[in-house]
């Protein structure tokens, strides 16, 4: 039988209702998607996720979801794996990238595929590593609470100085979506970190974890593993927060996967070293 061809190919907006086909997708790849980030990645751009279909079955996906006027990610590239290597993603890939206009690109790559992303445009800024691990119960830290409705507008400003692009859509959604937790630390004045725990197929997610100093983030990773105790955790930290590679490590987590951040031009000024877990790979 002959394999489609890529002008066989119909690449559209995908919606909401087709998210479980994309996250089935990942989770087949050992992605470890959150059960529920469907709702919370579609409210930051609804038109930023594409579906490719042949005869009407879905056969590749991507997204392209915009922050604003200068900034974009790109995640979710897959391809059905009985359909690979026959230009499908390809095609897929250049159609939804025009979604982003002018606006720099970011994206969180498996390590192998650099180089057909420099093709496309993309320069590697830095490395990040996945840890896992099975949480342990541990002391309540000081200045940590749950987060409540109150600490939107300081979690948006926090989260805004550690990301590249304005995201309060986004994270309306994903502070209180189904099974998330999300914890802020305080110390009486001001809002110093903050950090989010959400289930995952494979295990639990931290993401973000956003904090001033290290000494911030140890207590926001102690009330959000404390929250999983006896179950695995996964925490995906830039390379560069040596800080954040050590807290995984002391916690007996261990490093199971890397991917490349890689960027088509320059990024806002954002506090790197703030970023002691990213939100998801997914979505920056």
């Amino acid at each position: 039988m002959t394999p489609a061809a890529p002008h066989d190919l119909v690449v559209t907006q995908a919606t909401l209702d087709d998210w479980p086909v994309i996250a089935g997708w990942a989770a087949a790849e050992g992605w470890n998607p959150g059960v529920s980030d469907g709702p919370a990645f579609f409210a930051q751009d609804p038109a930023g996720f594409f579906l490719g279909r042949i005869d009407g079955e879905p056969v590749s996906a991507i997204s392209v979801v915009n922050y604003g006027p200068d900034y974009a990610f790109l995640g979710c590239y897959l391809v059905r794996p009985d359909l690979r290597g026959h230009g499908h993603g390809l095609t897929t890939w250049k159609t939804a990238l025009a979604h982003a206009g002018e606006r720099t690109v970011g994206l969180d790559g498996v390590v192998a595929q650099q180089d057909n992303y420099r093709q496309s445009g993309f320069e590697l800024a830095y490395r990040t590593i996945r840890f896992t691990g099975t949480a342990l119960v541990g002391e309540p830290s000081a200045g940590v609470r749950p987060a409540g409705p109150a600490d939107l507008a300081a979690i948006t400003a926090h989260d805004s100085a550690c990301y590249p692009a304005d995201r309060p859509r986004f994270l309306a959604q994903w502070l209180t979506g189904p099974g998330h937790r999300a914890f802020v630390r305080h110390d009486g004045t001001r809002l110093t970190g903050y950090g989010v725990l959400r289930p995952g197929r494979d295990s639990l997610r931290i993401g973000p974890l956003f904090a001033d100093t290290a000494e911030d983030a140890r207590a926001l990773f102690a009330a959000l593993t404390a929250e999983a105790a006896g179950r695995e955790v996964a925490i995906d930290v830039p390379e560069p927060n040596a800080a954040g590679i050590a807290l995984a490590e002391a916690a007996g987590f261990q490093a199971v996967f890397e991917t490349a951040r890689m960027y088509t031009g320059p990024v806002r000024p954002h506090a790197q070293h703030r970023v002691f877990g990213v939100t998801t790979l997914e979505l920056g």
